[in-house]
This record gives structure tokens, C-alpha cells and sequence, in this order.
């Protein structure tokens, strides 16, 4: 079986089939979620949401940790991890394994990203047991065999191959180590040739060991499944790790603005990206922010952005903003690409929008419309399956959010004026930012 890589899956043809299926028809569910918070007997946590539309139990579990965990000159080692627990666990080699997974008709997953590591689960009902049993094992016990190591390790390596010939990769990498210095966001989540070679069975258990503690866990469930069968499950997957984890500290980073990086590639276009400040979810003013973020170039065919460089200049095909927040830093990056003769003016022009949101604000109805969408769009873009509400809860679960969080969350973004959101604007998007330009004889572009 050839393996996917980043995030590695392993599923059942049958089940993936009959799961399209289920998954199809109940689509249009989930309204509105009822979310249960279940303790286990051994004191393991979990979201809950009953729903017996269809006979599927999808689970989605993380721990704190992540690549930011990766020990300096073992870079790559979370993700050589993530890649490796369907390859063998307790008494069962890798085929052996994967064929007991295939039996239960189960899809398995694991990633790693900067600041987790990821794990899920979707089962038929009836088949839940025997699939966790696999899913434990894989948790508590995993094999780290040699052979799998190397040919996983083989699979990365074709991909970094791959990366150093794509200019794109190669700059977005220089722009990493540009903004964020030597901090471990800089360093890439794959690692490197020379980190991969030197990475061991050892090195793997260990940090294992480290990161898989029940400490940094967060679980969510949702399916056919009750309140007091989830709480034996929880103890059955998760009850025999580790209290605590063993997590090295990682400072905050703020990000390195003000600068430019000219990146000079032949390609036909030229591709700018630009990083202001950004704002911690814990701020008075981030749903602020999220509004004016929507206003500025959230929104793909209504923002400003949008508007005054595509659809009055016609200077790019697409133009967006987003707000990035991770764990350890934050900002609001703004990208786009042109044709390198006008990448200078297409410069100015998102400039030009900056500065007119910082000092003038939004209107009344750009407000508006920006909210009514944030609103109506979540249960779409959040809710529209089981998987998709499980990740939901999960990610809610590590911001430290809430189970109200759902119900409150318009109330949030209703409370927001149009004073909130310049104030905002003039707070994040005032400061000098850090640009980089890829392309054609990038280094001779004048950007002022």
C-alpha cells in the first residue's frame, strides 16, 4: 500500500466507499450541535455530540506538542512520527496491522503541525470496539520497526526533492526564517535531509513518550455513540499513557516587520506577500480585527482588495488577508501575485487600501454585510459533518474557548462598531510590514 504523506491516513476501500455514502446523505444536518462534556472515570476529558443520523463514530483527539517540540539537528522528527503509527503497534507488525485495520473497516489518521500532533478515527458503529482496540494500541504502543521507519523516511525525503526544485517552496522557506528568526516556526515541519538521517527508533520513542501524556490531550467525538460507552472508551485509548508531558518550553516571537525580501526567480508572475502585526484571540479587540480582516481581503469577491486590485485594475487573478494565530506569535499576512512589470504598482495600491482602512475605518454597511456573512458562514464551513464539527471542538478545546463558545459567538461579532474596527485597523495595519517579492529579477523591483 503506498502511503499518503502529510497528513498519513490509512482506511478500508469498502469503508471509504460506504462512508462517501453515509457522509453524503447526511450533509445537511447539524443545525445547531448539542455539546455533552464527558469525564471518564480515570479523569480523561472529552466533547460529545450525540447524533444517530448515520451509524458512524468519528473521533479527533490532540496533543500539545508539535514540531516546536522537535529537538535541534532532529528536525522532521514529529512528522516522521505522525507517519508511522498504522505501521505497526504492540504484538502487530506493519502488514499485520494495517490488514486488522482493514478488517474493521476504519479510517485512521495522524499529522503533526507546529504546535500538536493530531490523531482521528471514523468507524462504523457496530465495528467501534474492535477499530479502538487498533487505535489504543496504535497510541500506547507503537512499534517504530526499522523497516517502516526507512521507507517512510524515504517518502519525506522525495518530497524535500521535490520542494528544492520548486521556487515557491524555496522562497516561502527563506520567508519563514526571514520573519521569524531562529525560533522553531522557522524551521521547516519536514525537516531536513541532514536532521532526517540522524533521527533514530530511539529518538522516535522518546518523544513519544514526551508528547503522548494525558495532560496535553483534547478529545472530541461525535456519532452514534452515548455519554457512558465514551467514558469507557476514553479510559480503554487514553487511560494507560503517561500523567504528564514532558514538553520543552517555547518562547513567544514577535515577528521581524519593517524588512523586504527580494527573492529572484524566472517565473511568469510575481508573488508578494506581506506580514503586519497580528492579534492574540485573547485580545478585547480580535473579533474587531476578524471584521476588519473580512473587509480588508477575507472576502474573496467582496473585500476591498478584491475590488481595487482586481476588479478596478485588473492587477491580480486572486487577492486575499487572513489573520494567522498560532500558539507562540500571530499577524495578518496579505498576499497576492502579478505580472512583474506591475508588481511596484500593485504594491502601492494594497498599500493604498492599508492605510485608507487604518485612517478611515469601514462603513456602516461593509460592516454589516462582513458580519452577517461570519455568522451564517460558520456552520458551513465548521459544522457541515461529523468530521468537520469533531475538528471543530478540537481546535475550540486548544484555544480555550468553551463548549458555549457556538452560541456566543455571535454575540461577539454583533457587539463589534465601526469605531472598534478602525481602532483596530489603525493598531495592526499602520505599522511598516515585512514584504517579500518572488520573482523574475525580483531584486531590481523599486518598492517603496
Amino acid at each position: 500500500m503506498q502511503k499518503l504523506p502529510m497528513p498519513f491516513q490509512h482506511a478500508g476501500a469498502g469503508f471509504v466507499a460506504l462512508l462517501a455514502l453515509l457522509l453524503f446523505l447526511a450533509l445537511p444536518a447539524h443545525a445547531g450541535v448539542n455539546i455533552q462534556e464527558v469525564r471518564s472515570e480515570k479523569g480523561i476529558t472529552a466533547w460529545l455530540v450525540e447524533d444517530y443520523t448515520v451509524p458512524i463514530v468519528t473521533l479527533r483527539f490532540a496533543f500539545e506538542g508539535g514540531s516546536t517540540q522537535d529537538p535541534t539537528g532532529k528536525e522532521g522528527l514529529a512528522n516522521l512520527m505522525s507517519g508511522l503509527f498504522d505501521e505497526g503497534a504492540g504484538e502487530f507488525d506493519s502488514n499485520a496491522f494495517q490488514e486488522k485495520l482493514d478488517d474493521a473497516g476504519a479510517e485512521m489518521r495522524f499529522s503533526s503541525g507546529r504546535d500538536d500532533i493530531y490523531g482521528s478515527m471514523r468507524v462504523l458503529a457496530e465495528d467501534k470496539d474492535v477499530a479502538f482496540e487498533l487505535l489504543r494500541l496504535a497510541i500506547e504502543s507503537p512499534r517504530f520497526d526499522p523497516q517502516p521507519i526507512d521507507r517512510i523516511r524515504s517518502q519525506i525525503l522525495t518530497g524535500i526533492d521535490a520542494a528544492e526544485r520548486d521556487p515557491n517552496e524555496q522562497a516561502r522557506k527563506q520567508w519563514m526564517r526571514a520573519i521569524y528568526g531562529d525560533h522553531p516556526y522557522a524551521k521547516p515541519d519536514e525537516g531536513t535531509k541532514q536532521s532526517l538521517a540522524g533521527i533514530t527508533a530511539e529518538d522516535l520513542r522518546a518523544f513519544h513518550k514526551a508528547q503522548f501524556a494525558r495532560d496535553g490531550l483534547h478529545v472530541a467525538v461525535v456519532g452514534a455513540i452515548d455519554a457512558e460507552t465514551l467514558k469507557r472508551d476514553l479510559d480503554r485509548l487514553f487511560g494507560s499513557l503517561p500523567e504528564k508531558q514532558q514538553l520543552k518550553p517555547v518562547e513567544r516571537v514577535d515577528l521581524k516587520l519593517g524588512q523586504q525580501l527580494k527573492v529572484t526567480y524566472d517565473l511568469p508572475q510575481t508573488s508578494i506577500q506581506m506580514a503586519f502585526p497580528g492579534i492574540e484571540r485573547t485580545d478585547p479587540d480580535f473579533y474587531a480585527a476578524v471584521l476588519m480582516n473580512e473587509i480588508l481581503g477575507g472576502g474573496t469577491f467582496t473585500s476591498r482588495l478584491f475590488e481595487e486590485v482586481r476588479e478596478k485594475r485588473g492587477l491580480a487573478y486572486s487577492v486575499d488577508s487572513v489573520l494567522s494565530n498560532r500558539r507562540y506569535s500571530s499577524f495578518l499576512g496579505i498576499s497576492t501575485a502579478t505580472r512583474s512589470d506591475r508588481a511596484a504598482e500593485t504594491i502601492e495600491v494594497v498599500r493604498d487600501v492599508a492605510r485608507r482602512m487604518a485612517q478611515e475605518g469601514p462603513t456602516a454597511a461593509e460592516l454589516e454585510a462582513a458580519r452577517k456573512y461570519l455568522i451564517g458562514a460558520y456552520a458551513i464551513n465548521n459544522l457541515s459533518s461529523s468530521g468537520a464539527i469533531a475538528s471543530t471542538l478540537v481546535e475550540l478545546q486548544l484555544a480555550g474557548l468553551g463548549r458555549d463558545y457556538i452560541e456566543r459567538r455571535p454575540a461577539l461579532l454583533e457587539a463589534v462598531t465601526v469605531e472598534d474596527v478602525k481602532r483596530v485597523a489603525t493598531r495592526l495595519l499602520t505599522t511598516e510590514p515585512a514584504m517579500m517579492l518572488v520573482g523574475p529579477e525580483a531584486h531590481k523591483a523599486n518598492v517603496q
